[in-house]
């Protein structure tokens, strides 16, 4: 199983705290209550005091609630977004299974496409480098070799593929793969 595919623990999502504050929050709201409780029974505080005690333990009540509540929410957004995530990751595979086998295809054409011109091994390496887009220098960079050599081998794919430059030879192979324009 690779490491994005494990389940975070709820210590990793942030949970484990926010259920820990909860508690504090309905222990101490628990307490108020209970001291509530016996200073009316012992009729030992004044009614403000019980007020104010009446007042914290609601308030922390009302915060422990509202802690859990938004923990709910969480959980319900982080199961979403995992499910979001699986489907994306279920498309992604189908994608490339799709792409792959027109990749490979496309790649055996290009090689054949080469063949027939009789592209030197050098020249088939700087016609790819140049299909993908790549600058002169960044192919010489690439390759290790001055930018005056990949000149003249791309000059060497252009006269051999009797191509008028870069934009030919990419619009040789992309002119068939692209469909028409759609009738409006």
């Amino acid at each position: 199983m690779r490491p994005e595919d494990a389940k975070p623990s709820p210590t990793h999502d942030g949970w484990r705290p926010q259920v820990g504050f909860a508690a504090i929050l309905l222990s101490i709201a628990a307490l108020l209550a209970w001291d509530l409780v016996t200073d009316r029974a012992y009729r030992s505080v004044s009614s403000a005091h019980l007020v104010i005690e009446g007042l914290a333990a609601f308030t922390a009540l009302s915060a422990a609630a509202w802690v859990l509540s938004t923990l709910r929410r969480q959980r319900r957004e982080v199961q979403r977004l995992r499910g979001d995530l699986a489907r994306s990751r279920a498309e992604a595979a189908r994608w490339h299974e799709e792409v792959a086998g027109l990749l490979k295809g496309l790649s055996d054409a290009i090689d054949g496409q080469f063949d027939r011109w009789d592209l030197s091994p050098a020249e088939r390496e700087v016609a790819l480098l140049l299909l993908k887009g790549l600058s002169t220098r960044d192919i010489a960079d690439l390759r290790q070799t001055r930018e005056a050599t990949v000149r003249q081998q791309a000059q060497g794919v252009y006269r051999k593929a009797d191509l008028d430059g870069r934009a030919e030879l990419a619009a040789f192979f992309l002119e068939d793969l692209l469909a028409p324009p759609s009738p409006r």
